[in-house]
């Protein structure tokens, strides 16, 4: 019976789920924005390390670049992102992070550099062999030309492929769901939302590999942006 419930359990993911959050990416498009999608790239490297039972601390380095814009190839870098995290667990699932954070687009003559600082609440429920995770992020944005206060809550559901252990060489889906508001003194009020589908692997018990698709639409409450992301992050545990 189990061996049959794990079975149903993938087919289902593989046949709805999945096709249910490309939907998502792709009709948006044409439903909600106006024009061609720009398409970037995002490569991630995360390493994380636990001091004690109640506290961790990660690093993470992302390179954003562009790889299709106005339907044409090309790579363009767009930016650095260097951050750091600090989790502290309130119970087997529930935590807290505070998180900074700094982006450099001067070096690339493509927009302000910025400084963010994070206030994040995480919690996950686990039903029928699926985890969900609700994630409350607060950020405070300082660019060159305002602060930005935004606020960000987020819906993830990650379901494993195969019968294996969960922290060891275990492949997964993982499909997630944004709403982010953002106000400030100089600037319009904005909404976004985010769509983003990744399948995960577990390639040894301290590092795991994720490659997906994230569909954005930016700003839909005043003049609506959409733009793609092929998303690839390693994250090492130490």
């Amino acid at each position: 019976m189990k061996h049959h419930t794990s079975y149903y359990r993938r087919f289902f993911t593989v046949r709805f789920c999945i096709p249910f959050y490309l939907f998502l990416l792709l009709t948006g498009f044409e439903v909600t924005a106006q024009g061609s999608p720009v398409v970037f790239g995002e490569t991630i490297l995360s390493i994380d390390h636990s001091l004690s039972e109640f506290y961790k601390m990660s690093f993470t380095t992302r390179s954003r670049f562009i790889l299709l814009h106005n339907q044409i190839a090309q790579y363009n870098q767009q930016q650095v992102d260097i951050f750091h995290f600090s989790t502290f667990n309130l119970s087997k699932d529930h935590d807290v992070s505070l998180g900074l954070y700094y982006r450099n687009r001067d070096i690339f003559e493509t927009g302000s550099d910025e400084l963010r600082f994070t206030e994040q609440y995480n919690y996950k429920t686990h039903k029928k062999g699926i985890n969900f995770g609700h994630r409350f992020r607060s950020e405070q944005r300082l660019l060159d030309f305002a602060t930005i206060f935004r606020q960000r809550y987020r819906l993830s559901a990650t379901i494993p492929l195969n019968d294996k252990k969960p922290d060891t060489e275990n492949t997964y889906f993982e499909g997630c769901l944004e709403g982010l508001v953002s106000f400030s003194k100089v600037l319009s009020p904005e909404i976004d939302q985010r769509y983003t589908a990744q399948i995960g692997w577990h390639l040894t018990k301290n590092l795991k590999l994720e490659t997906g698709l994230e569909y954005r639409l930016e700003a839909f409450n005043l003049t609506s942006r959409h733009n793609i992301f092929v998303l690839t992050q390693a994250t090492m545990k130490l």
